[in-house]
């Protein structure tokens, strides 16, 4: 991959650590002070990219350093987040501390304002954007719940996708992460710190960053990620929420999520 001269010039003498924490299907290089994010040009990131740009000042995200597309190829330089991703090891331990880190979070979106948000994430843009993932064989099936598809389950992405079409939960529109996982939201001191990763942030649906998060939790305080099993459960995460679950909306946005 050949980075980029306005790229490289930011980058020259630094030394650089590969992170392959996640599943975002980018390549992304961590130096000392700033975060390198390539990937597969699609018809979202500019939009995502964009939207960074709008929340700089709004909420705690990465200045956008440098932002470069070559050969279908996006490149993009920002700043690196202070603190530690909400999947550390000292932060799993500590549920409590945990999970009001990332109600916090959840909170600081409801509560910011959306007027001119340059993208739309809602229901339909997201049904839409699923669409655009299984013609042009981005889902991933090799990491989706193994109860969605199959015998008792549906029997291919398109008839998921159906499925979602013609059973759609009602709209609530909030500024949404759009991909609110532990590995992408940074604490300091105990205290929530800011995002990383926001190319799906936009004007979106309020469950389905908290469908994510719970899931998220689940699955690092379960172990699914090689890592100890803390016998701590995710519903603490409404409870730091102070709001009562929607299982309803939950499974639909962890449905829709096997799409992406």
């Amino acid at each position: 991959m050949r980075i980029p001269e306005n790229i490289r010039s930011h980058i020259a003498q630094k030394t650089g650590q590969a992170d392959n924490i996640g599943l975002s299907g980018s390549s992304v290089t961590v130096y000392d002070d700033c975060v390198l994010k390539c990937e597969k040009l699609n018809p979202w990131i500019l939009e995502g990219i964009a939207a960074m740009g709008w929340s700089e000042g709004k909420i705690p995200v990465p200045k956008i350093l440098c932002h470069e597309v070559e050969d279908g190829i996006s490149y993009l330089l920002m700043e690196k987040m202070e603190g530690i991703m909400a999947c550390s090891e000292s932060l799993l331990e500590q549920p409590e501390v945990l999970t009001r880190a990332l109600a916090d979070g959840i909170r600081l979106l409801w509560q910011t304002d959306t007027s001119g948000c340059p993208r739309n994430r809602t229901l339909p843009c997201l049904l839409e954007e699923a669409r655009y993932n299984i013609d042009n064989g981005r889902v991933d099936m090799d990491n989706v719940d193994p109860e969605t598809f199959g015998e008792n389950g549906f029997r291919d992405p398109d008839d998921l996708l159906n499925w979602l079409v013609s059973h759609p939960i009602p709209s609530e529109p909030v500024l949404s992460h759009g991909d609110y996982c532990l590995p992408n939201i940074f604490v300091k001191n105990g205290h929530f710190r800011g995002f990383i990763d926001v190319g799906d942030l936009g004007v979106g649906e309020k469950w389905r960053d908290i469908a994510l998060c719970y899931r998220s939790l689940r699955d690092n305080w379960g172990g699914a990620y090689g890592g100890n099993v803390y016998d701590f459960d995710p519903k603490l995460l409404f409870e730091a929420l102070e709001i009562e679950p929607d299982w309803e909306k939950i499974r639909y946005h962890l449905l829709l999520d096997e799409l992406f």
